[in-house]
């Protein structure tokens, strides 16, 4: 049996954010002329009162437009991911499934896969189907922390607030042969775990209260480690899905990646030698969308034509630190 990533869709909150918001708000800070946080032009937030359920069900809408209002109702799997979940203790799947009017017999919340979610929810939702659990899946993945974390008083004011935006995606993944999930490729780099914490002055868990807004706990040394892993895992795992489905990275219609930042955006084409104009990416309109830069970056370029019917769509990220990297590979069927 054959899994296909049928259909995905998207949704970007609220109207675009400039970067001119948080040059306004900045302050001396030592990492602010690191490559790693030089600010896109544009990103979206989250509403004060928007769940990341509130993300999901928006960005379904497309799907239900396109396939008709009952799609949902076939759904067997929901595989969920949240950046940042709307309650500490649990996943949001339960409340997603039933917001979508879904009742699937599986339903998973991740939350190792990251940056690379989406990547590893096709894994799962492929091998789930194709081992006879269900007919159809749902992937939903929300980042949903550049209105929450990063724009929190004090924490906009650091380099690292200008880089995140939100967004939420769902894919559509069918056991069919319309756009086949050529295979997967999913790592763990363990010895990496750990290494992206919060940070807050003076320093505490992150559940106890006190002053001090959390944020990421970046130093100079940390992200010098980030940007060789980083630079150093996207290929690794798109060169050996590649050649576990005997074709060359000249033969991918296109890439797609996750986007931190403009040096690792360039450093992974070059590293697989493709022009730009083979490589999607909305940095610039929306940020570091984290888990749901993959399905918007996708969602746009077959909205812009830039994905042809049979074209070889690559898609790779990694997450956090370093301890999880991931690629999968569709043969595009189209937009039905």
């Amino acid at each position: 049996m054959t899994a296909s990533l049928t259909d995905v869709s998207t949704y970007l909150p609220g109207e675009p954010i400039g970067a001119e918001y948080y040059a306004r708000h900045a302050e001396s800070d030592e990492l602010r002329d690191n490559l790693m946080f030089r600010a896109p032009r544009w990103r979206h937030h989250v509403a004060e009162d928007e769940t990341a359920v509130d993300m999901v069900e928006r960005a379904a809408a497309g799907l239900l437009e396109r396939h008709g209002a009952d799609v949902l109702a076939q759904v067997d799997v929901l595989i969920t991911h949240t950046q940042l979940p709307d309650m500490p203790f649990y996943g949001g799947g339960a409340a997603m499934a039933h917001r979508l009017g879904m009742k699937p017999e599986w339903v998973v919340d991740l939350h190792n896969g990251g940056c690379a979610a989406f990547v590893l929810g096709l894994k799962l939702a492929r091998q789930l189907l194709t081992s006879g659990e269900g007919r159809c899946a749902l992937v939903a993945v929300a980042q949903n922390s550049a209105g929450q974390v990063f724009d929190q008083p004090t924490v906009r004011r650091r380099a690292q607030a200008a880089v995140p935006g939100d967004g939420a995606a769902v894919g559509l993944v069918t056991r069919s042969d319309e756009s086949p999930i050529l295979d997967v490729v999913c790592r763990t780099y363990g010895e990496y775990a750990g290494e992206m914490t919060i940070s807050t002055d003076p320093p505490r868990k992150w559940w106890q209260p006190g002053p001090g807004e959390g944020c990421i706990g970046f130093t100079e040394g940390r992200i010098t480690k980030v940007l060789a892993r980083g630079n150093r895992q996207v290929p690794e795992v798109s060169l050996a899905l590649c050649k576990r489905i005997g074709l060359s990275p000249s033969d991918i219609g296109l890439f797609v990646t996750n986007q931190p930042n403009r040096v690792f955006l360039r450093n992974w084409r070059e590293a697989l030698e493709l022009p730009a104009t083979r490589h999607a990416d909305t940095f610039d309109e929306c940020g570091n969308l984290f888990a749901a830069g993959i399905p918007v970056n996708l969602d746009r370029a077959i909205s812009d034509g830039r994905l042809e019917t049979g074209d070889v769509v690559l898609m790779a990220a990694f997450a956090h630190a370093g301890d999880f990297a991931g690629a999968a590979a569709v043969r595009w069927g189209g937009r039905g």
